[in-house]
C-alpha cells in the first residue's frame, strides 16, 4: 500500500534536513590517534552455552593513566538482545566456560591478588565461588559432561608428587634463594618472555567442584603443552579420556614436537600417543559429539612452522587414521563439530583474510561460508546458526552470527561504535600486482582520510614479520594500518613471496634464500605505487617488525630509494639469531649455519653489507625479546653510529617482541610519527 502524500512530504523534509546533518559530522571526524585506539575495548571470541543460545566472552578496557588493562565476562542472548556484563572486579576474569547444563560458568580470576585460581557462578545471580586454591596458578578450564568436575592445567615441579604442601614449600624456597645463575644444557631453554630452566612442566588437573578434591591426572611426567596459547586438550563424551596435544621430545630438546595422547581421567597417569608415527607436530585434538572420531590437525614438515595444517579423523575403534584434506591448499584453524558429527567448520587464512569455511565430516567439497576481514572463535549455536568474532582495517573484533549456509550475517556488538563514529578512516584498497619473476603478489592499501589522488603524497611500507604470515584485514592493535595512513602517509602493506594464505607452494619459496624474493617483492610494489601517479618519489620509507625489521637491514644495505627506515625488533645479523629461543629450524630457512654452510648463510645476512648503510633508521627494541634478541637491535644501531649516519635508539627494558603495555604503546607512535615526519614531512606537497 502506498504511503499518503503528506508521509512523503514528510520524509523528503527530514532527508534534505539530514543529510546535510551527516555530511557535517563525517567532516567533523578525525584521523584515528593511539590514544583512541587504547580507549577502545578488545572483545574476545564467543564461548556458546551447550543449548545453543547464549554466549560468553571476555571484553578487556584499558586505563592509560594507570597503564593497565582489565578484563571482565560478558553475556549475550543470541536472538539479539544487548550484552550485559556479568563480572565486574578490578582483577581480570577470563576463560568463561558454560557447564554443561547452561546454568554455571567457570572462570579464571586472581581474585586473590596471587595466583590465578578457577572460580565457579551461577549464571541466574549469586556469587562467585573459588574452587581450586593451589600455590600455582590455573588456566585452560573445561568442564567434564557431568558437570561434576572441571579439568585445567598448572605447572608444578615434577617431584612435588602430589603434596601442594610440599610444592608450596618448594616455591618459597625458590622465591628466597639468592643465586640468581640460570644453568642448562637444553637447546630449547627460554621461549617468547620467558624462561623454562625453573623445573616446573604444565599438567592436566581436575577438581571436584564440590568438594574441592584436586587429582593429577598426568602424575610423573615433565613435558610441554603448546608454547604459545593456551593448551591443547578435549574431553571424550563419556568424561572417561582426555585427548592432549603435548610435546613429546625428551631434553635437550632439539626440538618440539607436539603429538596426540589420550590419558585416562582417573589420575592413573595411563597415556598412549596416537600419532608417534608423524614426526612433524599434530594439534587441537576435537572428540566428535557422538564419540566416535577425534578430529585433530596434522603437519608434515620438522623444519617449517608454517606448513600447512591438514585435518585428520581417528576412529576410536579401529585406530584408522584419515587425512580429510591433503589435497586442499588451505591450513586449517580452529575447526568445530555440528551437532550430529556430520560436518565441521572451521577458519583459515585465504588470500589475505582469514575466511570461515565447513566440509562434510568423511572429506569432500569444501564450502566457503563467509569471506570478509578475519574472523575466529566459530562456535556451533542453535537454530542453525554460527557464531564468531569479526575484525576489519576498520573496526576491532566484535562478536558477529550467521547461518549456517552463508545468509544472514548479523552484528551482535557494537562496544567500540562511540568512539569509531568519531574517527575518519582512510580507503583501504586490496590490490595484486607482478612481484619477483613476474608472480601475482596481493597487497593492501591505505590511503590517509583526506586523500586526493591529484595531489603528491609520501608512501610508508609495512612489512610484516613471520616472515610466514601476513599483513591481513584486520585491526592490528600493535601495528595498525590506519594509524600509519593517519598523519598523511598512504601506506602499502605487501604480502609477499613467503606470506601466508596463499598456498604452500608460495609460503615455502623462500626457503634458502630469504630475502631474495620479498626484496624484490617490495621494490616492484614501490614500482607500482609510483605508477599511480599521486606518490612522492623523494619521500617514502620503509618499515618493519621481526622478519620486518630483517628486510629494513636489507634494504638499508641494497637501496638508497627511500628516505628514512623503521626497524622494530629486527633480525640484522643472521648469526645472532641462533641466540633465539628456537633454532632448530633456521639452518633451513637459511640454507646453512654457522658450523655448515656458513657462505651460503652469510648471503642473505643483512650485516654483510652494512658498508652501503646511508637511509636514516629508527632502531627499536625490548630488553625481554627472546625471539629475536635484544642485541640485534642495539647492533645495528651501534653500527650505524660507527658509520656516521643518521640513527635513533628506542630501548623499552620491560617489554618483549611486542610493546604490549598502553603508556609505551603511545610513546612508541609518537616515535614513529617523530621520525617519519623529520625525513618524510606529512600530508600531500604542496
Amino acid at each position: 500500500m502506498k504511503a499518503p502524500l503528506h508521509s512523503n512530504l514528510i520524509i523528503m523534509c527530514f532527508v534534505l534536513i539530514f543529510i546535510p546533518v551527516l555530511i557535517t559530522q563525517a567532516q567533523d571526524n578525525e584521523p584515528i590517534t593511539p590514544t583512541d585506539m587504547w580507549q577502545m575495548d578488545r572483545v574476545g571470541t564467543p564461548n556458546v552455552s551447550p543449548g545453543g543460545e547464549k554466549a560468553a566472552f571476555t571484553v578487556t578496557s584499558y586505563d592509560i593513566d594507570e597503564n593497565r588493562g582489565t578484563t571482565n565476562i560478558y553475556l549475550l542472548h543470541l536472538d539479539g538482545s544487548e550484552p550485559f556484563q556479568f563480572t565486574r572486579h578490578r582483577a581480570s576474569d577470563s576463560s568463561p566456560i558454560w557447564s554443561p547444563d547452561s546454568k554455571k560458568l567457570a572462570f579464571i580470576s586472581r581474585r586473590n591478588e596471587d595466583t590465578a585460581q578457577l572460580y565457579v557462578i551461577p549464571v541466574n545471580g549469586g556469587e562467585a565461588r573459588q574452587v581450586t586454591d593451589l600455590p600455582v596458578s590455573v588456566s585452560s578450564p573445561q568442564w567434564f559432561p557431568d558437570g561434576k568436575r572441571i579439568a585445567f592445567v598448572a605447572s608444578v615441579f615434577p617431584e612435588y608428587d602430589g603434596d601442594f604442601d610440599r610444592l608450596e614449600e618448594m616455591l618459597k624456597e625458590e622465591r628466597e634463594s639468592k643465586v640468581t645463575a640460570k644453568v642448562t644444557e637444553d637447546r630449547i631453554y627460554r621461549h617468547w618472555d620467558r624462561w623454562l630452566i625453573d623445573g616446573k612442566y604444565p599438567r592436566l588437573f581436575s577438581v571436584d567442584i564440590e568438594t574441592g578434591e584436586v587429582v593429577d591426572l598426568m602424575p610423573g611426567t615433565s613435558m610441554y603443552f603448546s608454547m604459545m596459547g593456551p593448551a591443547q586438550y578435549d574431553i571424550s563424551p563419556d568424561g572417561n579420556e582426555i585427548a592432549a596435544s603435548i610435546n613429546s621430545t625428551e631434553p635437550p630438546y632439539e626440538r618440539l614436537d607436539y603429538d596426540v595422547y589420550l590419558l585416562k581421567t582417573d589420575g592413573s597417569g595411563e597415556m598412549e600417543n596416537i600419532t608417534e608415527h608423524n614426526p612433524a607436530n599434530d594439534s587441537n585434538p576435537r572428540y566428535s559429539p557422538d564419540g566416535r572420531t577425534i578430529l585433530y590437525g596434522k603437519q608434515r614438515s620438522t623444519h617449517f612452522y608454517a606448513d600447512k595444517v591438514r585435518l585428520v579423523r581417528y576412529d576410536r575403534r579401529s585406530g584408522e587414521r584419515t587425512v580429510l584434506t591433503e589435497d586442499i591448499d588451505l591450513s586449517f584453524q580452529q575447526w568445530q563439530w555440528s551437532e550430529d558429527s556430520r560436518t565441521i567448520y572451521f577458519q583459515a587464512e585465504d588470500r589475505a583474510k582469514k575466511s570461515l569455511f565447513s566440509i562434510p565430516a568423511n572429506g569432500g567439497e569444501v564450502t566457503e561460508i563467509y569471506r570478509g576481514g578475519t574472523n575466529d572463535g566459530v562456535q556451533v549455536a542453535s537454530n542453525n546458526r554460527l557464531v564468531f568474532s569479526n575484525q576489519s582495517f576498520t573496526h576491532p573484533s566484535e562478536i558477529v552470527k550467521i547461518n549456517r549456509n552463508g545468509e544472514g550475517f548479523k552484528q551482535l556488538t557494537f562496544f567500540n561504535q562511540d568512539i569509531l563514529d568519531t574517527i575518519a578512516f582512510g580507503e583501504v584498497k586490496d590490490v595484486t600486482y607482478q612481484g619477483a619473476d613476474g608472480a601475482d603478489v596481493q597487497m593492501y592499501i591505505i590511503y590517509p582520510p583526506d586523500f586526493n589522488p591529484s595531489e603528491k603524497w609520501p608512501l610508508v611500507h609495512m612489512i610484516h614479520g613471520g616472515p610466514h604470515g601476513i599483513f591481513g584485514d584486520f585491526f592490528h592493535f600493535r601495528w595498525n594500518a590506519q594509524l600509519f595512513a593517519a598523519p598523511g602517509y598512504v601506506v602499502a602493506m605487501s604480502n609477499f613471496h613467503g606470506s601466508t594464505s596463499f598456498g604452500q607452494e608460495f609460503a615455502e619459496s623462500i626457503h634458502g634464500a630469504h630475502s631474495d624474493k620479498p626484496y624484490r617483492d617490495i621494490m616492484k610494489a614501490t614500482d607500482f605505487m609510483l605508477e599511480r601517479g599521486y606518490i612522492d618519489e623523494s619521500r617514502m620509507a620503509a618499515t618493519g617488525g621481526s622478519y620486518g625489521g630483517y628486510m629494513v637491514s636489507w634494504i638499508a644495505g641494497h637501496t638508497d630509494r627511500f628516505a628514512a627506515l623503521v626497524n622494530h625488533a629486527g633480525v640484522y645479523n643472521i648469526m645472532g639469531q641462533f641466540a633465539s629461543d628456537v633454532t632448530a629450524h633456521r639452518v633451513y630457512a637459511y640454507n646453512g649455519a654457522p658450523w655448515d654452510g656458513l657462505e651460503r648463510m652469510q648471503e642473505w645476512n643483512p650485516a654483510i653489507h652494512a658498508e652501503n648503510f646511508e637511509t636514516p633508521m629508527l632502531v627499536i627494541h625490548g630488553e625481554l625479546d627472546y625471539r629475536v634478541p635484544v642485541t640485534q637491535g642495539l647492533e645495528v644501531y651501534g653500527v650505524y653510529k660507527g658509520i656516521g649516519a643518521d640513527a635513533r635508539l628506542v630501548y623499552y627494558p620491560d617489554e618483549n617482541h611486542w610493546i604490549l603495555t598502553p603508556q609505551n604503546s603511545i610513546f612508541w607512535y609518537d616515535e614513529l610519527y617523530g621520525w617519519l615526519d623529520r625525513y618524510l614531512g606529512t600530508g600531500a606537497s604542496e
